[in-house]
């Protein structure tokens, strides 16, 4: 359809050239009747109009094809994502797989607009020299010549563009991808003053990106001045050649301007193909990335043989002999497992940090490439992964997660899970809207989320990896009892549950053993205790430990357990599971108050802008979707942007492109004046002034449009708006100096087309943002599906998730087609004032044709034919400005946000040993999260001396984690101050601050980049600091293990270590800066109970001059410390020694019961 479309568009082109050549005739020939003047230009108007009206059709149908084959490379992206293996996954990060949906699949629709060029561009060219042919004869050789020397000029460029092209993705892929890490752990780089470095990282990658930039720059530019000189020198040589070569061949207008407006029609398949050019090489750019990614190997669900629950009894997970690896290039994870599962029984899985536990899980999920053996399971399953992915979505869709609601069911699992008192604090129940990643939940809420939803779907086998690690002791204990253990809701399913918990092991049914990827004893409590093996041992030194912290009980332990090892006196334990308790605390506490858990810049959230009275418990949305602006730009938004390129440049490059268009209708004027020169004896006389003019006006055209774009480099669109302009203009001032009389018909045409053109910019504008702000949630969707695919695939809830894209990316694709057809509204109703130009100028120069010249006519109807392409580009050119502008507009919104305090205040810089004894004093101090929420510290004092060990207790929400943020001032304080050794911390910079001070914080976050640089990112400290700190912290071994030691690649978000091992590496950041002063924040929560000890020794020796304020879940962590502070509501309510406050019978005493310690 659309070839033929092209083909009959491409024909009538060559109608208006030829018309113009018998109207010149006409305008020469005064015996000639009226009647064919005007038949003449009706002929014009009429193939002008059927031009216009074929041309969109063709357009129309392109966009919509180049629009459908986005959606489906979207699909097929999607799809893929969600069957690929992990060594796959390894090879493409997430900020490359958004790019191949978002810029790649793009190029894919830009290039169904052009693929017909192909064939297009050629045939206009052979139409075109023919007919020039017939006009001018042999000469017109001179002007192919030219062109044809061109072409390879404009393929080497293409090619050289290419290779900028290919360069440029892939700093782009780095930035993106470094800019998501950094946005992720915004919060972790600001406690540990990392921003100049990282800062540094992004501007090196720009700085790269800039090179790559620049030089296309310059690409660019030289393309330019090749255009622009072309087709000018073409017409140039021609003429030369064609007046030179015989005496007798005259120039007269006729020849001339029917073969200027040749030329012009010649201009646009040569200018186009190497835009077609550069498009289908970027399309094979593009075609060859996306066959990499699709072309991944793919996991095979085969490898697992599932059976139907229905074979009555029997064993419901049988593994024969099974090797395990994550990648086929590394050597196996799990070796030789062989275990075997009875329907119903509780299995429970440990081991240290690791040895392949949850790779056991993954490798019964699927996950894992199987080598050898056997593996099948029975029945349905869900998982519980280790660290919770929560959609972004209302709490009770998380649970529900796809399946049919059942009130009484879904109130039961909400109950079990414990999260009966979370659905209270939160602001509309379990209506409440969840923000990316669950920002505004913490750790133990988002664990019992996914637990909720693990066991609302009811399945036949449960692999829980870890979940009781991030909840408190005694909430830990509810869920085993009401959802795990042999009392539970899931009591006749199948469960294996990894922990580290010893306190359950008791009522589980199997426990296995793992170390170094092998089973190493399997079998019941009773069995293992007999065998008197390791695990015996291992059970009697925690066993005893825990019984001596004072029976400090099965919560704690359980906590421990899947903490890691007990073994460093409960003090870790309590650290774990506190901390991230705390953090729960924390998000509740935020989300009472109606305002989101975010640290992360550029997420507002919406409720800031409603007042509180207003804020009803429906109306607590959490992400407030981009806000979509309406009307016009402002003005102040270009001057800013002018601004930033400098003025100067800015303005230097306007004069240039006035000149460039000045000389451009000077050179075409002088040639009309010089086909009117008499005619004496069949020559022309001047012809070599005539022909030297013509030159130099040329000459000084193209070097104005070349010294334009080096110098503006303003993005492209900016200058085809500007060269549209002029032209236009042009145009019109040259139709003026013809014939007078247009100047009653000019302004009426141009208030038409500024009405269409303001009533078209400002609906596709609004279109634009409309599209843009439905793009997002395809990419955000998108995003999550790749986080939590194996949950996806274990709860099997592909086709859900793919139905779910597939809408998203509809939504966005129907705020897309309007905007298509949009504008081939406003395209055939421009070319239509257009049309109407080129009638009323051949129109006055046939009515007034006796006081015209010929050349004038000439110049007047051929400039006229150009018109309407010309106000075509201008209108798609404002408003491709205007909404290109709209991104300019949206970073000076982010660079007016709100910023922090400045980083260093070098008069108030304290002096570099402080602080020397680490004394801390709250006076008076208040905190809240934003102005129009209320208090969550109230009126704290408390003084805590140098070297004290300090242990912050309370319920969740009693602001624990408030007092650290405080401390670090990523809040400043409401009232009140905190003095570290006699200075007031709010008065000195934030870097002098956070440096002094050392966070272990509760999520172990890690960046991209060598081990090294996670440690030690300003490359401040020798090799040997840091292996001795790596060897404090116990990964001495592990790291001397890898291949690359300390220059060892951790991925995004450091997933090639284990959660433990993460954890440890944060000690291990601590260990090597060993500041006075210390805050855990429940730093202990994914280790095992042995390394768990052995932090707490660490921390207790390598710390022992220090403070050490220690935010805690298990209590038994902290029984030892000099004073517990207990938080309430925001205020202390006991502070003293743990001792005395168990004697009190307070609210220690009762926590303390809870957790089974007294």
């Amino acid at each position: 359809m659309s070839f033929l479309f092209k083909a009959l568009h491409d024909l009538m082109m060559f109608a208006g050239p030829e018309i113009l050549k018998l109207l010149i005739n006409f305008v020469n020939d005064n015996q000639a009747p009226d009647w064919q003047g005007y038949f003449y230009t009706a002929l014009l108007f009429v193939s002008a109009c059927l031009q216009t009206l074929v041309l969109h059709q063709y357009f129309h149908i392109c966009f919509v094809s180049g629009m459908r084959i986005k959606t489906a490379v979207i699909g097929a992206i999607y799809r893929k994502a969600l069957v690929i293996t992990n060594s796959a996954r390894k090879s493409s990060t997430v900020g490359e797989i958004v790019n191949l949906m978002s810029v790649d699949a793009q190029r894919f629709m830009d290039l169904a607009t052009y693929i017909n060029m192909i064939w297009s561009a050629p045939l206009q060219v052979i139409l075109a020299l023919y007919l020039l042919w017939l006009n001018l004869g042999p000469s017109v050789f001179a002007g192919v010549a030219v062109m044809i020397l061109m072409v390879p000029l404009n393929a080497v460029m293409a090619m050289k563009t290419k290779t900028y092209q290919v360069a440029h993705m892939k700093s782009k892929d780095n930035r993106i991808k470094l800019m998501n890490e950094i946005l992720n752990g915004i919060k972790v780089l600001k406690l540990y003053a990392w921003e100049l470095a990282f800062k540094e990282k992004v501007l090196e990658i720009r700085q790269e990106e800039l090179k790559v930039l620049k030089k296309s720059a310059y690409l660019a530019a030289v393309g330019t001045f090749t255009w622009v000189c072309t087709p000018f020198l073409v017409a140039l040589s021609t003429f030369a050649v064609y007046v030179t070569v015989d005496k007798n061949n005259v120039l007269d207008a006729q020849k001339a301007f029917v073969s200027l407006a040749l030329f012009n029609i010649l201009r646009f398949p040569l200018n186009i193909l190497p835009m077609v050019i550069s498009s289908i090489v970027q399309a094979s750019v593009s075609l060859k990335r996306l066959r990499i990614f699709l072309s991944h190997e793919e996991l095979e669900p085969e490898s697992i043989v599932r059976k139907p629950i229905k074979d009555g009894g029997g064993d419901s997970i049988i593994v024969k002999n099974a090797t395990f690896t994550w990648s086929r290039s590394d050597p196996p994870t799990l070796n030789g497992i062989t275990f075997t599962v009875p329907q119903g029984a509780l299995v429970a899985v440990l081991g240290q940090v690791g040895c392949g536990k949850s790779s056991l899980l993954s490798a019964l999920l699927a996950e894992m490439d199987k080598i050898e053996g056997h593996v099948s399971i029975k029945g349905s399953v869900a998982y519980v992964p280790q660290q919770a992915w929560i959609q972004n979505a209302s709490l009770r869709e998380n649970v529900l997660f796809g399946r049919q609601p059942q009130e009484r069911f879904y109130k039961t699992v909400i109950e079990s899970c414990a999260l009966l008192p979370d659905l209270e604090i939160l602001p509309s129940g379990d209506r409440t809207e969840i923000g990316e990643k669950g920002v505004n939940l913490s750790g133990g809420q988002k664990q019992r989320v996914s637990l909720a939803r693990a066991v609302y779907c009811d399945s036949d086998v449960y692999l829980f990896d870890d979940p009781l690690s991030a909840v408190d002791a005694h909430v830990g204990k509810h869920i085993f009892e009401k959802v795990i253990g042999p009392q539970g809701i899931l009591k006749n399913k199948t469960r294996i549950l990894v922990t580290h918990s010893i306190s359950y092991l008791s009522q589980v049914d199997v426990i296995i053993v793992m170390s170094d990827g092998k089973i190493s004893e399997m079998g019941s409590h009773q069995e293992l205790l007999d065998r008197d093996g390791a695990f015996a041992e291992f059970l009697r030194t925690y066993a005893n430990a825990e019984q001596n912290m004072e029976d400090e009980g099965k919560g704690r332990e359980k906590k421990r357990c899947t903490n890691g090892p007990v073994v460093k006196e409960v003090k870790q334990m309590e650290n774990g599971v506190l901390i991230s308790e705390t953090a729960g605390k924390q998000l509740k506490r935020q989300l009472s108050n109606s305002s989101s858990y975010s640290t992360e810049p550029g997420k507002h959230n919406s409720t800031a802008d409603m007042q509180k009275s207003e804020a009803q418990k429906d109306a607590w949305k959490l992400m407030e979707a981009d806000k979509a602006k309406t009307g016009q730009v402002k003005l102040s938004v270009y001057w800013d942007y002018m601004k930033a390129i400098g003025l100067f440049i800015s303005f230097l490059s306007i004069f240039l492109f006035i000149c460039n268009h000045v000389a451009s209708l000077a050179s075409n004027y002088w040639l009309s004046l010089w086909t009117d020169d008499p005619v004496v004896n069949g020559t022309q006389q001047h012809t070599n002034v005539r022909l030297s003019v013509y030159g130099a006006l040329g000459i000084s055209q193209a070097t104005h449009a070349e010294m334009d774009t080096v110098d503006s480099m303003i993005p492209q669109i900016i200058k085809m708006f500007m060269g549209s302009l002029f032209n236009v203009i042009g145009a019109c001032i040259i139709i003026l100096l013809a014939t007078p009389i247009a100047a009653i018909i000019i302004p009426p045409l141009g208030l038409i087309y500024f009405f269409v053109q303001r009533f078209y910019v400002a609906s596709s504008r609004q279109l634009k943002r409309l599209e843009s702000v439905s793009r997002s949630p395809v990419y955000s969707h998108f995003n999550e599906t790749l986080l939590g695919v194996s949950v996806i695939r274990a709860f099997e809830e592909q086709q859900r998730f793919i139905r779910q894209s597939d809408l998203k990316v509809d939504e966005n694709q129907k705020a897309y087609y309007p905007s298509i057809v949009a504008n081939r509204w406003l395209a055939v109703r421009l070319e239509c004032v257009g049309n109407c130009i080129v009638l009323f100028a051949a129109l006055f120069s046939v009515i007034s044709r006796h006081s015209l010249s010929p050349g004038l006519v000439g110049l007047s109807v051929s400039y006229s034919l150009q018109v309407t392409t010309y106000l075509n580009w201008l209108v798609r050119m404002s408003s491709e400005m205007e909404t290109n502008i709209v991104a300019v507009e949206r970073l000076k919104e982010y660079s007016e946000t709100e910023k922090e305090a400045p980083w260093c205040i070098e008069e108030a810089a304290p002096p570099t040993n402080w602080p020397q004894q680490g004394r801390v004093e709250f006076r008076d101090f208040s905190l809240r999260y934003r102005e129009d929420l209320d208090l969550v510290l109230k009126h704290v004092n408390v003084t805590i001396e140098g070297g004290e060990k300090v242990g912050i207790v309370g319920r969740t929400g009693a602001g624990k984690s408030s007092l650290t943020l405080g401390l670090f001032r990523i809040n400043e304080s409401a009232g009140g101050e905190i003095i570290i050794d006699g200075i007031n911390i709010a008065k000195i910079g934030l870097h002098h601050l956070r440096f002094k001070i050392t966070i272990i914080p509760q999520d172990p976050v890690l960046f991209s980049g060598s081990l090294r640089m996670n440690l030690d990112p300003f490359d401040q400290y020798s090799d040997e600091d840091i292996w001795t700190s790596l060897e404090l912290a116990h990964l001495k071994n592990f790291v001397s293990s890898l291949p690359d030691k300390l220059n060892h690649e951790c991925t995004e978000g450091g997933e090639n270590l284990s959660v433990g091992q993460r954890q440890l590496v944060c000690l291990a950041r601590a260990l090597l800066r060993k500041t006075k002063i210390l805050v855990l924040d429940e730093a202990t929560a994914a280790v095992d109970l042995e390394t768990d000890n052995l932090i707490q020794s660490t921390i207790r020796t390598q710390f022992d001059d220090c403070t050490v304020l220690t935010i805690a879940h298990r209590l038994n962590t902290i029984l030892d410390y000099t004073r517990v502070i207990v938080l309430d509501k925001g205020e202390i309510v006991e502070c003293d020694s743990p001792p005395v406050l168990l004697q009190k019978k307070g609210i220690f005493y009762s926590m303390a019961k809870d957790a089974g310690l007294v």
